[in-house]
């Protein structure tokens, strides 16, 4: 992606835990289906992905456990902080996603929530394979030793 679409882009929520847990392939970026109230409530800033999946219900994805908290200006017209939202991709997209999750046993995690250049939400998912303990402790001491390599060529040269 280039530079200038990404300095463009409002994030609002990003699941980093899912680098951790998951080995993440495949990239989509979705549309979401939302009402009023939470967009005005994603324009504050204010989203959680972390503990979210998405899943298929029928020949649709659809966004589960995504919090998006209400919006104090909306009072009774107000949404459900964790209701089900549909994703927006093409067919062929969500087949080939659907297609892994059967067959392959892969798991749909959503990455970033953001605003793109034109101020549409988007969810950017990813294709993700679930880590064994093993591989997270291996991820682990790489990164440890990625650190310590960095302070050590800081102090010698």
């Amino acid at each position: 992606m280039s530079e200038a679409k990404v300095q463009e882009r409002k994030l609002v929520a990003e699941n980093r835990r899912a680098k951790f847990d998951y080995f993440l392939e495949d990239s989509f970026e979705a549309g979401l289906v939302l009402t009023g109230s939470e967009v005005k409530s994603l324009r504050l800033g204010r989203a959680n992905i972390a503990e979210s999946y998405a899943s298929a219900e029928g020949r649709e994805l659809v966004l589960i456990n995504g919090y998006i908290p209400e919006y104090p200006g909306a009072n009774r017209f107000n949404h459900e902080p964790r209701r089900p939202r549909k994703l927006l991709l093409h067919r062929r997209q969500i087949n080939k996603l659907l297609a892994a999750v059967q067959r392959e046993g892969r798991t749909i995690v959503p990455v970033k929530l953001f605003f793109d250049e034109k101020g549409r939400a988007k969810l950017e998912i990813a294709l993700a394979k679930g880590k064994k303990q093993h591989d997270k402790r291996a991820a682990e001491a790489d990164r440890d030793w990625k650190r310590d390599q960095g302070r050590l060529m800081r102090n010698l040269g």
